[in-house]
Formats: structure tokens, C-alpha cells, sequence
């Protein structure tokens, strides 16, 4: 009996070793990875265009600028109505006045010619980009009717938006995978190794850009992923 407990203690040696022993071998075989980052860019027009407006105006008495107002604002809205668009592209907001004899900041209200300012809000958003362009060249025509109009963003006139990123993700993402791929037995060519599978993937955040500031309605959609390829011997 004692000679068969030495037999299995030894035993049990042995195979807890080899065991031990092969998982370091298959953990040592699976830290044998690359990490490469692939990337994909698209160039896209945008399909959608907002463009916020000011209509300023002035006078001496509210009666006359609420005359004004409403005149003005109808001339803006059939204007965009002659030049094709839709009455559900077209929205009007909210009217501001201003007294400038009541702004107690302004120490000078002596010397302008008009009490009351007033700007009224008028919003144009459409998909059809180049009926928005072709409006926006035309729109100097509202100016010899002394309509002055002016974006609400002096800084983005008009924001292009492109809003169809769910049908190219797809495509982007297996493109990304596909350039991290080659980036990788590029890598794997110079170590004398082979790639194997995917370890770990993640996939970077979309980005929507303009192309550049004197195209906005051009956008880039740009994605990087970040991909682990186990390298096999």
C-alpha cells in the first residue's frame, strides 16, 4: 500500500507539472500579439442645411415697426417660396425690440437715430443644399427692398449637417479592419511570424468634420480602430 501511494504522489506530480507547464506555454503563446491601429475616411456632402436669420430693422415708433415687421417677414417668406422651397422648410420665430433709450449702459442714446431696434427670427432648413445656395446668391435681391438680413451665427452662417453616418458605418468599420489587417502582416512579415485571429478590437469614435472653411457643406467622416492580432510562429 505504501508503494502505491508513492506511485500516485509521483503521478500526481508529473501531471500537475505537465498541466502547469502547458499553460504557461499557451499564455506565453498568447501574449505573442501586435497592436495596430487601422483607419478609414470618407468624403461626404451633407444632406441637411440650416440657416438661422436676423431680419433688423429700426424706427422711431412701435406702430410703424410693427408695420414693418410684418411686411418684412412676409417679403422674406414668399421670397424662399419663389425660389422653390417648401412651406415646411420655412419657420418663423420670435420678433425682438430693443429701446435704446431704456439701456441704461448706453451713454450716448442721444446721438442715434432710431429709438427702437428691432430683429425678427426667421429659420430656413432644408436638404436640398444647392436650392439653399442658389437662394443665398439670390438673396441680395431682399436688400434694394431695404431688407437687411443677417445670420443669427455670425460665425457658421448656415450649418451643414450630414446626417446619414448609420448607412456608412458599417462599410467604414470593415474598411478600418481590412487597413489594420495589412498594417499588421506587414509587421508580422518583418518578425517572421503569421497573423493569426483577432485578440481584442475596439473601435474608435466617428468623427464629422468640414472638409475645409471654404467648403462646409463637404464633410470628411473619419474612424480609427484599434485592433490586437494574436501573432502566430
Amino acid at each position: 500500500m505504501d508503494w502505491l501511494k508513492t506511485v500516485l504522489f509521483c503521478s500526481s506530480i508529473v501531471i500537475a507539472g505537465y498541466f502547469v507547464g502547458n499553460m504557461h506555454k499557451i499564455g506565453k503563446k498568447y501574449d505573442h500579439f501586435v497592436q495596430v491601429k487601422g483607419l478609414s475616411e470618407r468624403e461626404v456632402n451633407a444632406d441637411l442645411a440650416v440657416w438661422p436669420i436676423n431680419i433688423t430693422l429700426t424706427a422711431n415708433d412701435l406702430k410703424s415697426l410693427k408695420s414693418n415687421i410684418e411686411t418684412q417677414n412676409d417679403e422674406v417668406y414668399e421670397f424662399f417660396i419663389s425660389q422653390g422651397f417648401d412651406k415646411s422648410e420655412l419657420t418663423k420665430g420670435s420678433t425682438n425690440i430693443s429701446d435704446v433709450r431704456a439701456d441704461t449702459y448706453n451713454a450716448n442714446f442721444q446721438n442715434n437715430e432710431f429709438r427702437y431696434i428691432a430683429k425678427s427670427e426667421f429659420t430656413v432648413r432644408t436638404k436640398d443644399i444647392n436650392k439653399l445656395q442658389n437662394a443665398l446668391s439670390e438673396s441680395l435681391e431682399l436688400m434694394s427692398k431695404g431688407i437687411l438680413l443677417g445670420s443669427k451665427n455670425t460665425w457658421r452662417p448656415i450649418e451643414y449637417i450630414f446626417t446619414g453616418l448609420n448607412e456608412i458605418k458599417p462599410s467604414m468599420i470593415e474598411e478600418a479592419t481590412k487597413n489594420a489587417r495589412e498594417v499588421a502582416e506587414k509587421f508580422a512579415r518583418d518578425s517572421n511570424s503569421r497573423v493569426g485571429e483577432i485578440r481584442i478590437a475596439r473601435q474608435g469614435l466617428f468623427t464629422i468634420n468640414d472638409r475645409d472653411e471654404n467648403t462646409p457643406q463637404i464633410k470628411i467622416v473619419r474612424v480609427v480602430s484599434t485592433i490586437d492580432f494574436q501573432l502566430e510562429d
